[in-house]
């Protein structure tokens, strides 16, 4: 059963997998690579899965490409971004930017890219125990 959705979103670097390591009881990991920022994604949807995928074993399922920011933005990231707006205004700033997401579809909390994963097992926790 769904209990807490993890947003994330990321390019293939090693730091945004680390989150694999968290128990899984209820946790979804989702990856949304994006181009938007310093054009670091620029691959293939087949690249980038294979890519992680293949180096970095992800369990998790990563999407295909989205715009986070403007006109052409995702729906679910002009939701999240609407349910938590980030220090310096609503706009995603960098890769690795994090959405604590409960099992009703609540924006719980936003985290900024600079976040480690690990540093917010406390509260991936806590909402699993609810």
């Amino acid at each position: 059963m769904l209990r807490v959705m993890m947003l994330i979103l990321v390019t293939t670097k090693e730091r945004s997998l680390s989150l694999s390591m968290l128990p899984h009881n209820g946790l979804e990991i989702l990856a949304f690579p994006c181009n938007q920022f310093g054009a670091q994604e620029p691959g293939s949807v087949e690249e980038i899965q294979d890519f992680v995928c293949t180096r970095f074993k992800a369990e998790f399922p990563v999407f295909d490409k989205v715009d986070v920011n403007g006109a052409n933005a995702a729906p679910i990231y002009k939701y999240l971004k609407s349910s938590k707006g980030g220090l310096f205004g609503d706009g995603i700033k960098w890769n690795f930017s994090k959405f604590l997401v409960d099992k009703n579809g609540n924006v719980v909390e936003r985290y900024a890219p600079t976040t480690s994963p690990l540093s917010i097992e406390k509260d991936l926790l806590k909402l699993l125990d609810a």
